[in-house]
């Protein structure tokens, strides 16, 4: 586990290590902010899960990509466990926003046709009624029944003794019997903590066919991390319902997220879905299948939390839509969806790769008992209990959750199994204390060292397709026609490097460009203040074949590394004509030491990766003015950013100075540049100042092919 600080139960105020506030109360602890998993935290604590909580202003954290304000699991353990109320205190703005995120939670999408997910060609009478099995796991429950609310009215709220107040810096303040009791801040940062497991001595290379759990249990295992794997498929990764920091995860242990571009949702619970948007608002567009029921519950609950509109989240990603009947191709691998039997609609799945087959049952119950009791009360039909009976038993590879009754499959059922059934099942989403000692079935285990690993016939072409699934991750060659891909394949050549060899020395001739497939490599030049590493899908030795100049820079190789090379005839004969070739001169014109120091030192611009601090690069226009000049006028529509070299710009509002920027800082609002909103400051300097300046078009195309990028930078407070 991450190292955690230390927490006085003693102290009146505690920080929770997930992030949140919880005050002590002779009514009990009052929540405030709650960040995915938080209930792991409180669980452990003496007077156990919060029953109030306090939402923050901001419910959604952008540059994390998460939820604040996570009420879902809290709710489920205060009605289902202890049958009280779970009470949701909250700005009157945030009431609905909260009332649509939970109804869509627990309850499913409220109006929805799942005819709609199925295949135009599949007999209609095999689509089954969702909505009756949906209203039997409901058992008459109302949101009414598990929540209320309360509304802050002139900024002040009181509930049984305990009075909060939202003070005129957004901090609050409880009381109890009138009676101060703590100051809590407004603002409610999310602390990343996770599972680590083993780091990989090397950069992980994905195989053929592989499974990564990352996380086995459930929502309410405080031991372990939450659901979650992913399923690495000629030589590519799928997460499915990642869980939150699977990203950091990746990192830490070794492994390129940008082996992975693909998630499959399977449905809207917390646990499931928590860790989706950290992943769409990574580098580039992650691509998302699921059918458009599930798509379009995930949207509503995102946009009530994150206060964007669906439409606008939908273009952070590319959704593509599963028709059950009809299989789908991802990575080379044939997936079959299906619906699973869930309080919620849920699709599972089953895959087939060459000589392989794995199933996954998603959230789920198997037991046939269920399956006779429903048949016996009409809540499902014939066909639709004889779907249920034929599950893929068949599979070589079964990945099948268990849990709880009546929405998870008893594990007792699964122990009882046929052994030839069991030593190909692999359990996942059961608490490890939960897992029976006498059986034949395997526990999914947490880590990259955990990995499982299947034998698996290669394709026909698989060196082919590694190299093009490289290629076409760099934006500019996305949409390489046949024929350039044909040549690509005739002049790539791979070659290997161990850790510590030097790939390019300084001053030599630039004959060869390089892109990395897997490993790190790292630039060494005099004046860089922060250490430059290209990973996997990164590329390098460009600037010394464009500008015919002697390298710049010595490389090394920090991992051992695999590259594609091509060498400079050939290379510049393929880019001849291409946005690319177009890229890589304005980089060349304006990449050195100060631009990658700039980029890096810019509290925005530090977020992005290698590959996105070069495409900034190839826009840097620079732009010296020697005269006082007003650079953006508050109330115009904005055309041009503008990041300090050197000096400084004034910042006024209303004619108000209210800050001023320095070297290094960002001129502008690339959120009100890509929407044509208005400026809302202007900025002016008195003195000479050197700036690099950007062009809207330039900017515009940059982030709608890193759209997550935009939600980071609005969540960036100007004044200083």
């Amino acid at each position: 586990m991450v190292k955690q600080e230390a927490i006085d139960l003693n102290d009146t105020m505690i920080a929770l290590p997930r992030g949140g506030y919880l005050v002590q109360t002779p009514a009990g602890y009052v929540q405030f902010g709650s960040p995915p998993e938080t209930i792991k935290d409180t669980m452990k604590f003496p007077m156990g899960v919060p029953e109030i909580f306090v939402l923050p202003e901001k419910m959604f954290n952008w540059i994390k990509g998460i939820s604040i304000a996570e009420i879902e699991f809290p709710l489920y353990w205060n009605y289902f466990i202890r049958k009280k109320k779970t009470l949701i205190i909250c700005r009157e703005e945030q009431f609905v926003k909260m009332k649509k995120v939970l109804e869509e939670s627990v309850f499913g999408p409220e109006v929805f046709n799942i005819a709609d997910d199925y295949s135009s060609n599949i007999d209609q009478s095999l689509v089954p009624d969702i909505l009756s099995e949906m209203n039997y796991f409901r058992s008459n429950n109302k949101l009414s029944n598990m929540v209320q609310f309360g509304i802050f009215k002139n900024n002040s709220f009181s509930h049984n003794g305990i009075s909060i107040t939202i003070e005129p810096d957004g901090n609050y303040k409880l009381f109890f019997n009138h009676k101060f009791t703590a100051d809590i801040p407004g603002n409610i940062e999310y602390k990343t903590t996770y599972l680590i497991g083993e780091r990989l001595p090397e950069p992980y290379l994905p195989p053929l066919f592989g499974v990564t759990c990352l996380g086995p249990s459930h929502g309410f295992d405080p031991e372990e991390n939450t659901s979650g794997f992913i399923i690495w498929l000629n030589h590519q990764g799928i997460m499915v319902d990642p869980p939150v920091n699977s990203t950091e995860w990746l990192v830490d242990s070794n492994v390129s997220p940008k082996f992975i571009d693909s998630i499959i949702l399977t449905h809207c619970h917390a646990d499931h879905d928590a860790g989706t948007f950290q992943k769409i608002l990574e580098e580039g567009k992650v691509s998302v299948y699921t059918t458009e029921t599930v798509m379009k519950s995930f949207l509503e609950k995102y946009s009530a939390l994150s206060d964007v509109s669906p439409e606008y989240l939908m273009s952070l990603f590319d959704f593509y839509p599963v028709k059950i009947g009809s299989p789908l191709y991802i990575n080379g691998g044939k997936f079959e969806m299906f619906y699973t039997l869930h309080s919620i609609p849920t699709i599972g799945f089953r895959m087939e790769f060459q000589n392989q087959s794995f199933v996954y049952s998603s959230d789920h119950n198997n037991n046939p008992e269920l399956h006779n009791e429903l048949l016996e009360k009409k809540v499902i039909n014939r066909k639709r209990y004889d779907e249920l009976k034929n599950f893929p038993w068949d599979s070589k590879v079964i990945y099948h959750e268990s849990g709880v009754p009546p929405l998870h499959t008893p594990i007792e059922f699964m122990n009882k199994l046929p052994d030839e059934i069991q030593k190909r099942t692999v359990i996942y989403h059961i608490a490890k204390k939960d897992f029976p000692e006498n059986t034949s079935l395997t526990l999914a285990k947490f880590g990259m060292e955990n990995t499982l690993y299947f034998e698996t016939e290669a394709p026909l072409h698989e060196d082919a397709y590694q190299i093009l699934s490289v290629f076409k991750r760099l934006d500019f060659m996305s949409d390489l026609p046949v024929w350039k891909a044909q040549e690509l394949l005739d002049i790539v050549v791979t070659k290997k490097f161990s850790k510590g060899d030097k790939i390019i020395e300084k001053g030599t001739i630039g004959d060869e460009f390089f892109i990395i497939y897997s490993g790190n490599i790292s630039v060494e030049s005099e004046g860089l203040e922060q250490d430059k590493i290209y990973g996997p899908y990164d590329y390098f030795g460009e600037v010394a074949i464009v500008t015919e100049q002697k390298r710049a820079a010595n490389v090394y190789a920090g991992t051992d590394v695999i590259l594609f090379t091509i060498k400079k005839d050939k290379f510049l004969n393929f880019i001849a004509g291409t946005e690319f070739e177009k890229i890589l001169k304005k980089v060349a014109a304006t990449r050195s030491i100060e631009t990658w120091n700039l980029l890096s030192m810019n509290n925005f611009f530090k977020l992005c990766t290698p590959t996105q601090k070069t495409w900034l690069e190839s826009i840097f226009i620079p732009h010296k003015i020697e005269k006082p000049e007003t650079l953006i006028k508050e109330g115009e529509i904005l055309h041009t950013l503008y990041l300090i070299r050197d000096g400084e710009i004034e910042v006024y509002k209303d004619g108000k100075k209210i800050t001023t920027l320095e070297k290094g800082d960002f001129v502008g609002s690339l959120e009100r540049l890509h929407k044509n909103i208005p400026a809302l400051y202007t900025f002016k300097n008195k003195k000479p100042v050197s700036l690099f300046a950007m062009q809207g078009e330039d900017l515009k195309f940059f982030i709608d092919k890193n759209p997550g990028l935009l939600m980071k930078f609005t969540y960036e407070i100007m004044e200083k």
